[in-house]
């Protein structure tokens, strides 16, 4: 049965260009599962965009001679860059900037404060000393209270999971510059959580197809749960929507608040631009709806148990009661939270504000995008922290996606070109034959139920599987010894060509690029993989850059589809060049290696 699915990817902070530690967690697994769930036939709505408030903008003005809004422009425009060119198939890449974004975001500020699920509260507020500017709660660092973690966050500790407030802190500095932060006494609304504890457990309860590690962090937070301040003093963000709080010039809703509420805001916008105002709703308020959302175990918190909590609020489910907003109705809770780990560099975590970053741009430069999709997919941290090393990249497209895919796909199209000049005729199978062409077939079950899963990792082994039985059979037929029975011959390429159109089916949610160039070397014509396009969109007086794509005609579909006997080929080109052993132990010039 099709279902209406909407894949809910994190948004990327406009602070800086991302690294692929990044794509790692929230993009390509998100692509995979979409492209995969559009060629079973499913409808998707793949959104997310670019977060933009928030004091790290302002700070990363400062530095750049920057005003937020250019610094948020410029890194909007970067990173949207970036996403296209990794073949990140967003139905709608957008940004929190947006006249949309404000009105959605006060629209779920105003039915939860009227549920009576935000509350005002005085609390004590971090304050940079030399520049009075509120401090990010992730932008303060020290001592964990609970369990002697140093390196916790002011919001919440990555060790043991609790939730923070930066006066929590032991010893508390600045990651900005080093400063011992004050704290003054100011007044915010805040999300009372407790008061959304019961219907989160008892929500919770009925997860239980969850990964196990995102189920027991959840339910451990809801034994911590308090009211989490969703205000602060600063003068970027989204206005509060209240009198006598919307005209502060230093009171905005906070940018975790605003960024969850992104996944329906740019659904909204999408259905707007799709020529539906309404057509949002089949992904949210719809029972045949399922909702996944993919992220980085650092914001499992935000996705498990605070967006859910906000829902159920705005829905009027907690122990308050309420109404749904006219606007929105009840909206769905997600089915799956899709968290990754981290993908470090020699034990540490790839982050462009620790040093020792690998930027996507760069990357991509270099190695194309689908060396990285494949890396990410096939040795990413799906289930635990991966260390990346040029070693193991080398390692991964020399002996695997170029020894392993792309020679079976080469030496296939290439004897069958010489001999033929064209997909030969099979004149009836053999028992090998047989076996081959059930196991290619009969893997669209399995890595299709691994996909749906969004188990990658395991999904891109299987195909890998069939493609190494592929290559057993070529070496043990020996086709190029046949010239003297020339029906057995062509009946060995011709199965030889159906399982690599099977893989080459298999492998577009991971490779899509290189997909499209397998279709065309097998003599098809058309888009077979979609990808996504920068477009320029207007909002009022204000332009801006969206990714898009128009995936509904692309002809990849999940199954088996019959080659035809007869079609012409070309004589191919290497799909995927050999790097230089040398990389593993050098790293490139613009990511060196470091010896110390």
């Amino acid at each position: 049965m099709c279902a209406n699915i909407l894949a809910a990817v994190a948004w990327p902070y406009a602070n800086g260009p991302r690294h692929i530690g990044h794509v790692s967690g929230f993009g390509v697994p998100a692509d995979v599962f979409s492209r995969y769930m559009r060629m079973a036939g499913h409808d998707v709505l793949m959104v997310s965009g670019t977060d933009e408030h928030g004091t790290a903008i302002q700070v990363k003005a400062e530095q750049e001679g920057l005003t937020a809004k250019q610094t948020a422009d410029k890194y909007h425009q970067l990173i949207a860059e970036d996403l296209q060119g990794l073949g990140l198939s967003y139905d709608l890449y957008t940004r929190t900037t947006t006249a949309n974004h404000y009105q959605v975001v006060q629209e779920m500020f105003s039915t939860l404060h009227r549920n009576g699920y935000i509350v005002a509260q005085t609390q004590q507020g971090a304050i940079s000393p030399s520049t009075e500017r509120t401090l990010p709660d992730r932008y303060i660092e020290g001592t964990c209270p609970i369990c002697g973690f140093d390196g916790a966050r002011g919001d919440q500790c990555d060790n043991c999971g609790n939730q923070l407030d930066p006066i929590d802190l032991i010893n508390p500095v600045s990651r900005i510059n080093g400063e011992v932060p004050e704290f003054r006494e100011t007044e915010h609304f805040f999300l009372d959580l407790p008061a959304l504890a019961e219907s989160l457990g008892e929500w919770l309860d009925t997860r239980e197809d969850w990964r196990p590690n995102v189920l027991r962090f959840s339910h451990n937070l809801l034994k911590e749960l308090r009211p989490r301040a969703i205000t602060r003093d600063l003068d970027w963000g989204v206005p509060v929507p209240l009198d006598g709080w919307r005209d502060q010039p230093m009171k905005r809703i906070y940018v975790w608040f605003d960024a969850v509420i992104g996944y329906l805001s740019a659904s909204i916008e999408w259905a707007k631009r799709s020529g539906d105002p309404d057509a949002w709703k089949q992904f949210w308020t719809n029972d045949n709806a399922r909702s996944y959302y993919f992220m980085g175990k650092d914001n499992i918190v935000f996705h498990s148990v605070i967006w859910p909590g906000m829902l159920l609020g705005v829905n009027g489910d907690g122990a308050r009661g309420g109404e749904p907003s006219d606007w929105f109705g009840a909206l769905d809770l997600p089915t799956e939270v899709v968290s990754s780990e981290f993908l470090t560099m020699r034990g540490s975590k790839v982050a462009s504000s620790r040093g020792g970053a690998i930027l996507v741009g760069d990357f991509l430069r270099e190695f194309g995008p689908d060396a990285l999709r494949y890396y990410i997919a096939v040795a990413g941290p799906e289930n635990q922290d991966t260390d990346f090393t040029w070693e193991e990249f080398v390692r991964r497209i020399n002996f695997e996606l170029a020894n392993e895919w792309g020679n079976l796909v080469n030496r296939s199209i290439s004897m069958a070109h010489k001999n033929v000049g064209a997909i030969p005729e099979a004149a009836g199978f053999s028992d090998e034959d047989r076996q081959l062409l059930e196991a290619s077939k009969q893997s669209f079950d399995t890595v299709g139920d691994l996909l749906g899963a969004a188990k990658l990792k395991a999904a891109i082994s299987e195909t890998m599987r069939i493609v190494s039985l592929a290559n057993k059979y070529l070496s043990d037929q020996e086709p190029w010894k046949l010239k003297h029975d020339p029906k057995r011959r062509d009946t060995v390429l011709h199965v030889a060509l159906q399982v690599v159109s099977d893989c080459n089916t298999l492998m577009t949610p991971f490779l899509p690029h290189a997909a499209q160039k397998i279709f065309e070397a097998l003599g098809g014509a058309g888009v077979w993989a979609a990808q996504p396009q920068l477009r320029s969109v207007t909002e009022g007086d204000t332009s801006y850059t969206v990714l898009q794509g128009d995936y509904a005609d692309e002809l990849a579909r999940w199954e088996s589809i019959p080659i035809e006997a007869g079609r012409p080929l070309d004589k191919p080109s290497p799909l995927f060049p050999k790097l230089d052993e040398k990389l593993g132990e050098t790293g490139p010039s613009w990511a060196p290696i470091r010896t110390d």
